[in-house]
């Protein structure tokens, strides 16, 4: 890697882009191939001053929100995103998060809690931390959103799921109230000085732009749990879900079970999962 990766693909991203796509007049000759600093300067809200010293190598320390606001106006991919951030982190000389382990969130699951997952087979169910993480898992849950992608990872995580994965936006028709939630649930349940939620959020922002930033910004309360959970299976159609909440007294684990709205949904879930049909019964959300 050159000692100014970073500048170099600022500028190279810079140059990929034209005024127009950016909402930019074109008009006149132009010198420089894509948009002119100024013209990213303007649209990023940074000045010309300090994103010439990123592009030379001047400045090695451009905040998270300026980073962000770079990546909007360049309007990078989420994987581009990611190469930014990656780039940043290895210019600046960050290493990689090692808060304290009592700090880190729980993955160890009681054999209690997998006993009683054991006993909710096969209905959807799956362990969450804190995180948003799914730690374990039913094969009900399996058959649910593995065709989706959500346990793609080798450590699935909803609320990435939700803001990073475009199949999430085809998995939750209504995509929007299932972002809000999940951005609401990130920033109540893991609280503002979580070393580990901010270094997920710092992902989040990065690879989801103001889709993810502007509905943390906006959040103040509780996360509210519609009580119907629309979704678009690949292989069921579309399914109405109510979801139950179970907390874990001394954990920051939650079992969350998926259980039809109407009967349409129970006749699918009993397909998805192997029961004999009227097994699984619809209930009031």
């Amino acid at each position: 890697m050159s000692e100014n990766e970073l500048g170099a693909y600022l500028r190279s991203r810079r140059e990929a882009l034209k005024p127009a796509d950016v909402g930019l007049p074109g008009g006149g000759r132009r010198r420089t191939p894509g948009l002119r600093r100024s013209e990213l300067a303007t649209v990023a809200g940074v000045s010309v001053e300090y994103l010439t010293r990123l592009e030379q190598g001047r400045d090695r320390n451009p905040s998270v929100q300026v980073l962000v606001s770079l990546a909007d106006a360049l309007r990078l991919t989420p994987d581009e995103r990611m190469h930014l951030r990656h780039l940043a982190k290895v210019t600046s000389g960050g290493v990689a998060l090692c808060p304290a382990a009592s700090q880190a969130p729980a993955r160890v699951v009681r054999p209690a809690v997998h006993a009683l997952l054991e006993r909710l087979e096969p209905a959807p169910a799956a362990l969450f931390n804190r995180l948003g993480e799914v730690i374990a898992r039913t094969t009900g849950f399996e058959r649910l959103f593995g065709p989706i992608g959500l346990l793609d990872d080798e450590t699935p995580n909803l609320t990435r799921y939700v803001f990073t994965d475009v199949r999430a936006r085809i998995a939750f028709p209504d995509w929007d109230k299932a972002a809000d939630e999940q951005a609401a649930a990130l920033k109540y349940e893991a609280g503002p000085d979580d070393p580990w939620a901010g270094e997920l959020v710092d992902v989040l922002a990065f690879a989801a732009g103001e889709a993810f930033t502007a509905r943390m910004a906006a959040s103040t309360g509780p996360p509210r749990m519609a009580p119907v959970q629309r979704m678009a299976h690949p292989g069921a159609g579309e399914l109405r879900l109510a979801r139950e909440p179970l907390d874990l007294l001394g954990d920051d684990q939650r079992i969350l079970v998926y259980l039809p709205a109407d009967p349409a949904t129970a006749a699918a879930l009993d397909r998805l999962t192997g029961r004999h049909p009227g097994a699984l019964r619809a209930v009031s959300a």
